[in-house]
């Protein structure tokens, strides 16, 4: 998959395309079905499948300070996006210049001049332009003038509920990582470097890996947690996750610790991902330490059965 910084970075003499756009977080399966659409059309048509998206979130520059929870950070969104076949991934630079461009200008500089769009595949609620004034009705007429087709892809749902960047990130914040997981078609990852925290697992005989995430990162609700930990190079690790404050301590900062199961080594510096499985309970406290390492005890057992 050609990957490139901005619409400009198409190629002198590049032929027509298939083009999907969208922010994408999450790669779930709404977004699945529309960037897989646009693939096949594309080996149908003979032409090359392009997948248009934003950097940053269109919503910080937009409105600052509402930055979303993000559910993939950007190298492992292009990793999904390239899964699916595309032919290349053009990020765009979403800067205050760029929110302002109307939506006729939006088509006519990225699908028309640069990409040379012969078909525009995107879900039933696409907005675009300075904003959001561009909607599919607006889109499907600029076709008919520039000489594009355009195809909505259909909202994917199951049980009455409509697969959404937003509604992930409901489950991620409640903690429901399994509803998370159903949607996203895979279990929901956090990222991050292991960082040196208080060593206070290491002295119950549980020594955790204090993870560092991205400041927008959607990190689960406090509670605790079954996952798999995600090397470089390495087979995945069942690992039981504390997110909270660590109350029974007194602590105030909210980590992300996870114990790797078996595993013996050293992991300080390391990037390194967890793949959300279950949620196990939430945080309490504990008037001792007998009873907090009892109850680790039994969270590791039940990651065991949940991820092994």
């Amino acid at each position: 998959m050609q990957r490139w910084r901005g619409y400009e970075a198409a190629p002198g003499g590049w032929g027509r395309s298939v083009v999907t756009i969208g922010v994408f977080d999450g790669v779930h399966k709404g977004h699945q079905a529309t960037i897989g659409h646009a693939v096949a059309r594309a080996r149908e048509l003979g032409v090359k499948s392009v997948v248009v998206t934003f950097d940053p979130h269109p919503a910080e520059v937009v409105r600052p300070g509402s930055h979303p929870a993000v559910l993939t950070e950007p190298a492992r969104k292009a990793e999904l996006i390239e899964a699916l076949g595309v032919d290349v991934l053009c990020v765009v630079p979403f800067t205050p210049e760029f929110s302002r461009l109307p939506a006729e200008a939006f088509v006519h500089d990225i699908l028309v001049e640069h990409l040379h769009a012969a078909l525009v595949v995107v879900g039933a609620n696409f907005r675009f332009g300075h904003r959001a004034a561009g909607d599919v009705a607006l889109l499907e007429r600029l076709g008919r003038t520039f000489g594009f087709g355009v195809e909505g892809a259909p909202l994917v749902a199951e049980a009455g509920t409509v697969f959404s960047s937003t509604y992930i990130r409901s489950c991620v914040d409640a903690g429901d990582v399994a509803a998370a997981a159903a949607a996203l078609g895979r279990p929901h990852r956090v990222e991050g470097v292991v960082v040196r925290g208080d060593q206070r697992g290491r002295e119950l005989g549980y020594p955790t890996a204090n993870l560092l995430t991205h400041r927008y990162a959607a990190v689960p609700a406090d509670g605790v947690y079954a996952a798999r930990l995600v090397r470089r190079g390495g087979e995945p690790l069942a690992a039981a996750v504390s997110i909270g404050t660590n109350p029974t301590f007194s602590g105030r900062e909210r980590r992300v610790e996870a114990y790797a199961l078996d595993f013996t080594g050293d992991l300080y510096g390391e990037r390194l991902a967890l793949d959300f499985v279950a949620h196990l309970r939430e945080q309490r406290t504990y008037d001792a330490i007998e009873p907090l390492v009892a109850q680790i005890a039994e969270d590791v057992e039940r990651t065991r059965r949940a991820v092994c």
